[in-house]
């Protein structure tokens, strides 16, 4: 397992932060083991999650035809819905709620290029609220590949304030390949045709590049 490049700053800024915190401590209180240990235990516990939010595990990932799941986390919707940004029509969509334990790595479902990305600025509902797909900070990136169309929406959440989106359109996009991250905690919806065949259901705890989400008929 290896550390994901956008938690690379944020990881030696906090390291350098409790390294400082803990040297004068050390000093104020060099006779007081409790003390020490009062800023140590937490300092470690926070370095801890820090970097266990950031890991990037290697996967051996189920590429073919099917849709596979964006991100790590609980399946929290499945519904049909009116897409108004992009396709104008119904869909079917599937989401999948992150928390701050899950890998925050967005990949993408299908192969082929990137026909669309908008970025939204918006609101910081909780990202497991059903508002949150429309009325939150988001971006919405759709891949086509001539027969097949999927459309993928990072939504940010209470606690993550932060999307990184690395496509563009006209990318090419790889299956399983990384498209995005999304810093603690979030969502990612899955916008499908209504003839997509759904695999997941409510409550399933899927897995970004792993899980297959539906077959498109």
């Amino acid at each position: 397992m290896t550390i994901h490049r956008e938690g690379h700053r944020m990881l030696l800024v906090l390291t350098t932060v409790l390294v400082l915190i803990n040297v004068l401590i050390f000093k104020a209180f060099d006779e007081s083991i409790k003390v020490r240990l009062l800023f140590l235990i937490p300092s470690l516990v926070v370095f801890s999650l820090v970097l266990q939010f950031f890991r990037n595990p290697s996967r051996k990932q189920h590429l073919g035809n099917w849709v596979l799941c964006p991100a790590d986390g609980k399946v929290v919707a499945i519904e049909e819905i009116f897409e108004d940004e992009y396709y104008k029509d119904k869909r079917k969509l599937v989401s999948v709620f992150m928390s701050p334990l899950n890998v925050h790595i967005n990949r993408f479902s299908i192969s082929g290029k990137v026909s669309y990305f908008k970025y939204h600025k918006g609101l910081y509902l909780v990202a497991s609220h059903p508002k949150s797909s429309t009325e939150n900070e988001r971006t919405t990136v759709v891949v086509e590949n001539g027969t097949e169309s999927v459309l993928l929406r990072q939504i940010a959440g209470y606690v993550a304030r932060r999307i990184v989106t690395y496509c563009k359109v006209g990318d090419e996009a790889k299956q399983g390949g990384e498209f995005g991250f999304i810093k603690f905690g979030s969502r990612v919806d899955i916008i499908l045709p209504l003839n997509a065949d759904v695999k997941v259901k409510l409550g399933d705890i899927v897995k970004g590049g792993i899980t297959e989400v539906a077959k498109l008929s």
